[in-house]
């Protein structure tokens, strides 16, 4: 289980190399020139250097931020404030997919530097956004069957075998109901363990893939009006988002090399998608139909995955679990904070 996470990052950059080297031709003369005063390319290269640094510490405050809070009995997983913080981080990953990676897929893969067919005739963005949400529906109940299974069968064995036990000492002893109860709670929390293991490495997997996606746009572009708010707008971005990748890596309960890790990679890829950028910038051009196909491509698919963990994995399985659903009062908090950070990714929009 341990090298999961791992298989799908080494998975994923060995499909980057792969396209790297196609993304580097060179597009029509019409698509590929940035003209205009905001073009400067030493002023884009300080900007660069700022943003790797700042995002680098912003990123890994957002998503350490949740693990060092722990000692903190009202951050606590088991508290309120805990679940209103995750709730808002859940809403800006949500925006994320819908407002960030999803549209500039649709403007990539309807570029006019692409040619009518098949590109302008066929919906792509929202087929490969939808094959990659059900892809990931596979891989969350794959994983969670496979690693059930290696744990000994905790969801098929001692679930319904602590039913069966029940059923034959109904009638009487008390001591052994008592016990059968106790191993049936002691398999949902291993099963709950499990759900949130594989919730936080294919979060994981999501965030890494649009993470190196921008930030090799930004690295790769000279127009400092573009690059100035896109600062702002990726530390903010971030830093939330870190925090609702956190939250899910604080719940899965690893120990603390593979929190550590997991945290270093959330936090290195967009620098170093920004520093890939750099080093590709005189041979990468980003209007180009092979970087616009397979940056669209990659954007497409990393919105259905995010939207996938968002709504059903983070929301759907907080909003419908036994504490928020004894709680309305807790329900309506939760509901503001979801849209207060899906509220504010989207204003970020704006400037993205």
């Amino acid at each position: 289980m341990a090298s999961t996470p791992i298989k799908f990052i080494s998975i994923f950059f060995l499909l980057l190399t792969t396209f790297a080297p196609q993304v580097l031709s060179v597009a029509p003369k019409e698509c590929s020139t940035e003209t205009g005063d905001c073009i400067n390319k030493s002023k884009a290269l300080t900007l660069k250097i700022i943003a790797v640094v700042s995002i680098l510490v912003t990123s890994m405050i957002g998503v350490c931020l949740p693990l060092v809070t722990r000692s903190i009995p009202a951050l606590s997983p088991e508290r309120s404030l805990f679940v209103i913080v995750k709730s808002f981080a859940s809403g800006i990953i949500l925006a994320t997919g819908f407002m960030h990676v999803l549209p500039d897929s649709f403007d990539m893969l309807s570029s006019q530097c692409l040619p009518e067919q098949p590109w302008h005739k066929f919906p792509f963005t929202g087929f490969v956004a939808m094959l990659s949400a059900i892809v990931t529906l596979m891989v969350d109940s794959l994983a969670t069957s496979l690693y059930s299974q290696k744990h000994n069968g905790i969801l098929p064995e001692s679930v319904g075998g602590g039913h069966q036990e029940l059923g034959v000492i109904g009638g009487g002893g008390h001591f052994h109901g008592h016990h059968h109860s106790g191993g049936i709670k002691e398999g949902a929390k291993g099963a709950q363990l499990l759900r949130y293991r594989v919730v936080a490495m294919v979060l994981e997997l999501g965030i890494i893939v649009h993470s190196v996606v921008i930030g090799l746009s930004m690295g790769a572009s000279n127009n400092t009006c573009t690059i100035k708010p896109l600062v702002a707008a990726l530390c903010f971005h971030q830093m939330f988002e870190g925090m609702g990748l956190g939250g899910c890596i604080l719940q899965a309960n690893y120990k603390l090399f593979k929190k550590a890790a997991m945290a270093f990679f959330f936090a290195v890829t967009t620098p170093f998608g920004i520093s890939l950028g750099i080093a590709l910038s005189k041979a990468y051009k980003e209007n180009s139909p092979t970087a616009l196909i397979t940056v669209g491509l990659l954007n497409a698919s990393s919105a259905g995955l995010l939207i996938y963990m968002a709504l059903v994995d983070l929301l759907s399985a907080d909003f419908m679990g036994p504490k928020l659903q004894g709680s309305i009062k807790l329900q309506i908090k939760s509901y503001v904070a979801v849209l207060l950070g899906a509220g504010g990714m989207s204003l970020m929009a704006k400037w993205a």
